[in-house]
C-alpha cells in the first residue's frame, strides 16, 4: 500500500506538468481574454484595523543578506515590535508605485494579478494581542481576525514541527486562485506557486537585514491549516508558511 501510495502521488505530480505546459494555443488564449478581473484586495471590513508603522528602515547591503541567509528553526523568546512586523510585510507585498491603474507590489506577480495574501500567527508581538491577522495590503494595516493562543494548532497542522512552539511569528500565505487563472487557466497555478516563493525570499532576505530569523515551510496538513484561519481551502487556500523570530 505504502508503494502505491508513493506510485500516485508521483503520478499525480506528472500529471499537474503535463497539464499545466504551455502551447500557443493557450498563450494566444490568456492574450485574447477581456474579462473583468478578480479584485485584487482582500479585507475584513468587520474586523478591527491596526495600522502599521510606515516601512522606513535602511539595513545592510543586499549581498550581505544573501550570503547570511539560513534557514532557522530556533528562536528566542523575545518580541518583534510593530516596526519589524510593518517592515517584513512591505517586503512581501507593500505597494511601490501604480501602473495603468493599478497598485504594483514588491514581488513579481504575473499579469500584475497578485494572487496571494498574509494572514499572521502572532505569538509574541509588542503592542499586539496574540491570535490571528490578516495583512490589509492597501491600508498597510493589520485585521484582527481571532484572538487567542493558536501555537499548538499551528504545531499540529505543521507536522509538530519544532519551529512553530518558539517562532513569536508565522506567516501563511493563501492563494486566491481564480485572480491568475481566470486569465491564465492552469497555467496559472505554476505561477502562483512561483509567486509564493518570490514573497517568501523577499521575507527571509529583509529578515536577515532586520537581525531576525525565518524559515519557509512545505510540510503541513492543508485543510488544517484552511480551517485554522478561516478559509475554504478551495477558492483561497493556504500554500505556504513561514516562521519568524530572533534567532537564538
Amino acid at each position: 500500500m505504502k508503494f502505491f501510495l508513493i506510485f500516485l502521488i508521483l503520478q499525480i505530480g506528472k500529471k499537474f506538468h503535463e497539464e499545466t505546459k504551455l502551447d500557443p494555443l493557450k498563450a494566444l488564449r490568456s492574450v485574447l481574454k477581456f474579462e473583468k478581473e478578480p479584485e485584487q484586495f482582500k479585507t475584513y471590513p468587520d474586523k478591527p484595523l491596526i495600522k502599521l508603522p510606515p516601512p522606513s528602515y535602511k539595513g545592510i547591503i543586499l549581498e550581505e543578506t544573501i550570503k547570511k541567509r539560513r534557514s532557522i528553526r530556533e528562536y528566542k523568546d523575545e518580541p518583534l515590535n510593530l516596526s519589524e512586523l510593518s517592515q517584513i510585510l512591505f517586503s512581501a507585498q507593500g505597494i511601490t508605485g501604480e501602473l495603468y491603474g493599478t497598485y504594483l507590489r514588491t514581488a513579481p506577480s504575473a499579469g500584475a494579478l497578485y494572487p496571494i495574501e498574509i494572514y499572521l500567527i502572532v505569538q509574541n508581538a509588542t503592542g499586539l494581542e496574540k491570535g490571528i491577522y490578516h495583512y490589509n495590503v492597501r491600508e498597510h494595516a493589520l485585521e484582527f481576525i481571532k484572538k487567542g493562543d493558536f501555537k499548538n494548532e499551528i504545531f499540529k497542522a505543521g507536522l509538530f514541527q519544532e519551529m512553530f512552539l518558539s517562532a513569536p511569528l508565522t506567516l501563511i500565505y493563501t492563494a486566491i486562485f481564480k485572480r491568475t487563472t481566470h486569465k491564465y487557466d492552469d497555467r496559472g497555478y505554476r505561477y502562483i506557486y512561483i509567486e509564493a516563493g518570490h514573497i517568501a525570499q523577499n521575507v527571509a532576505l529583509q529578515c536577515v537585514s532586520l537581525g531576525l530569523a525565518s524559515c519557509v515551510i512545505g510540510a503541513f496538513f492543508d485543510d488544517m491549516v484552511n480551517k485554522l484561519i478561516g478559509v475554504d481551502g478551495k477558492e483561497e487556500a493556504s500554500i505556504y508558511i513561514q516562521t519568524i523570530g530572533k534567532p537564538k
